[in-house]
């Protein structure tokens, strides 16, 4: 499977009063790097990616991470993810924040492909996630 690198500074604001950053912080950069994945290997943005498949995106079902090593103000990081498994519908994700290369933190994600309910538009339904999807994650 393919996978994904990226970049950041730990701002003032990811941190809690001890200087570290607050846990709530890493899942939103691990869903932040769920989308760069994708938009990374689709070649798209996720709002294009929506349009594209149809559907309303993939929300997250479960998620669990491992904190090893504090990231504090100032610190650069780099978040590298990959799907581990696609099933019909649904898929994992692993994320891995790295402080220079000493594992900081370990992130686990499963998502569910989702489009509308045909009987019931204000519902979300799993889909079938599309060969062309899979695919690519594959090459």
């Amino acid at each position: 499977m393919r996978t994904h690198r990226r970049s950041l500074r730990i701002e003032w604001g990811d941190c809690d009063p001890a200087g570290i950053v607050f846990y709530p912080r890493y899942f939103a950069m691990f869903d932040a790097s769920t989308a760069l994945l994708f938009e990374h290997v689709l070649g798209m943005k996720k709002a294009a990616m929506i349009a594209a498949y149809g559907i309303v995106g993939f929300p997250m079902v479960d998620t669990r991470a491992r904190f090893i090593i504090p990231s504090a103000f100032g610190d650069d990081v780099t978040i590298e993810s990959e799907v581990t498994e696609f099933r019909r519908s649904s898929f994992d994700i692993r994320h891995r924040l790295l402080k220079d290369t000493a594992l900081a933190v370990e992130g686990f994600e499963t998502r569910v492909w989702v489009g509308r309910h045909p009987d019931d538009p204000h519902r979300i339904k799993a889909q079938a996630i599309p060969e062309s999807v899979t695919a690519k994650f594959a090459a």
